[in-house]
């Protein structure tokens, strides 16, 4: 099959020829280059009138002989570019009396990363300059374990470079400044598996403004935003049970990131990858490859019924092109979590959070310490208040080691039932009126005993203490997300959840919930 693809969600005008019998991609680009500034959605949008029709003549005039079916980047992105591309597919599927196929942008970056790698089921990290996530496939769909509630990675980037005065894109001048400069502390934002970039932009503009050489801003930057992004990443291999990692999107070029998340990979045992440069920049060729796919499946989609989205997530996306397949769990006496290895003895859990070679050892070492601390605290604190949880027999804050009480016989993941699922709504709205928050409460931070069916809360250490509505909302929202990417019925749960935490706790806090789920979603336009 022979698919020529269109993209042109903001910046760049591409179009591509994949040929599925020889696997082979040919790509045309022409990128818009803002003189100040960042994208300017008219100057991008003017930029995709002239330059769509020339790529697309290039391929076209490679192809030389028949092509099947035309692919074209649906969104999400910014709407004039969008219906640019989106009229242009349309035309030429007419010409040539082929079918259309719609593409999701963000699925087509994790799909070139599937396809290239050969991986069978990966997590895949999209770090992108409009949006930055975590997704893994699920019953038939990407399901989103983890996104950002502000910025995309890269115009977060863009936000401190016109700070600084330089030229768009930010991405590739703080790289190249960082590589100078020494490390500098600046906020770290984690939360589950979500994550923000506001706090440490502002931060580092400060830090600019007060006389910090950029060189050193650049490199906190780089050390601290793409730890968040590798440790979310962990975060959901471990929650999957996946050993397959994949990178996407344009700030996957970045060395330190792609460093970061090999180091973590090989610690983990689980195999990393990443696509050539020309695949993780807005591209073509990945949207020719996955409308390939789509296409062979039959997924091809009404001239009538083609308009763009420009917030279309990729959740929404049904999977039509792959079979159904649930994750491997895996058991044992030693478990290797996201945030510590876990050795289960006697009756007794010994957690040791080990240093993480990809974070600057500073940064490691008060992620350790303080949260080693806060579990501890919030574990007991979270008992005191009738909340089920391990008992804390020792705490040796040097070595970042607990001993706990072992609770239950299973994650909540491998035993996924609404009376359980009720129980943790009950659990989380018991601590937020006690005034803490557990801060990652996944379904694999939750266990369950067999016998008396009881279940317990563990792993506290990214909560804190709080008496914000939003950091309750959030820690709703994270065991939802949980919910998404490791049960078939997830929808049904979350209901379950949500009436128990109604019955349980403050009714602002679901109000709040509603209105995180809305701001995690794809923004259009840069800021």
């Amino acid at each position: 099959m022979r698919v020529l693809g269109i993209e042109g969600t903001a910046w760049c005008a591409s179009a591509a020829l994949y040929d599925s019998g020889t696997d082979s991609v040919v790509i045309e680009s022409d990128a818009y280059q803002p003189e100040s500034g960042g994208i300017h959605p008219r100057e991008a949008a003017e930029h995709m009138r002239s330059a769509i029709p020339a790529v697309v003549e290039t391929i076209l005039d490679e192809a030389a002989g028949d092509i099947d079916a035309v692919a074209f980047s649906r969104g999400p992105g910014l709407g004039p570019c969008l219906r640019i591309v989106g009229s242009a597919a349309r035309a030429l599927a007419q010409t040539l009396d082929v079918p259309l196929v719609g593409v999701n942008h963000m699925v087509a970056h994790l799909e070139i990363g599937r396809h290239r790698s050969g991986f069978d089921s990966p997590v895949c990290l999209n770090a992108s300059g409009a949006n930055a996530h975590v997704l893994a496939y699920r019953n038939g769909r990407y399901r989103v374990l983890g996104e950002t509630m502000d910025t995309g990675v890269g115009n977060a980037l863009d936000k401190f470079t016109r700070h600084v005065g330089w030229t768009h894109p930010g991405g590739p001048k703080v790289e190249a400044h960082a590589k100078d400069g020494e490390y500098t502390e600046l906020p770290y934002v984690v939360k589950g598996m979500d994550f923000s970039f506001s706090g440490i932009m502002s931060a580092a503009k400060a830090a600019y403004d007060d006389g910090e050489p950029v060189e050193n801003v650049c490199r906190g930057l780089e050390e601290h935003v793409f730890a968040m992004l590798t440790e979310v990443a962990e975060r959901a291999l471990s929650l999957t049970g996946r050993d397959e990692l994949v990178l996407g999107g344009g700030v996957g070029q970045n060395d330190r990131l792609r460093g970061m998340l090999a180091d973590v990979c090989e610690q983990r045992g689980a195999d990393f990858f990443a696509p050539e440069p020309r695949f993780l920049r807005d591209n073509a060729g990945m949207i020719a490859v996955l409308g390939a796919k789509m296409a062979a499946a039959g997924d091809t989609i009404a001239i009538e019924d083609s308009a763009i989205d420009s917030n279309f997530r990729p959740d929404e996306v049904p999977v039509t092109w792959r079979e159904p397949d649930a994750p491997p769990i895996r058991d044992g006496d030693v478990v290797q979590g996201a945030e510590a290895t876990v050795t289960f003895e006697d009756g007794t859990v010994e957690k040791t959070r080990l240093p993480k070679t990809y974070r600057h050892e500073s940064l490691d070492a008060r992620l350790r310490r303080d949260r080693t601390v806060l579990e501890a605290r919030l574990t007991s604190e979270a008992r005191r208040n009738g909340v089920p949880t391990p008992l804390v027999w020792d705490v040796d804050v040097p070595e970042a080691t607990l001993t706990l009480q072992r609770v239950g016989d299973t994650d909540l993941r491998d035993a996924l039932t609404e009376p359980r699922v009720r129980d943790v709504g009950r659990h989380l709205a018991t601590i937020h009126r006690a005034g803490f928050v557990h801060g990652d409460p996944t379904t694999r931070n939750v266990r369950v005993a067999g016998g008396d069916d009881r279940t317990y809360l563990i792993d506290f250490g990214l909560g804190y203490y709080t008496d914000d509505e939003e950091d309750y909302a959030m820690d709703c929202h994270v065991f939802e997300q949980s919910l998404a990417g490791t049960a078939d019925d997830a929808a049904v749960l979350a209901d379950a959840f949500e009436e128990a935490y109604r019955e349980h706790g403050e009714a602002g806090v679901l109000d709040q919930l509603r209105a995180i789920e809305g701001r995690g979603r794809y923004q259009a336009a840069p800021n």
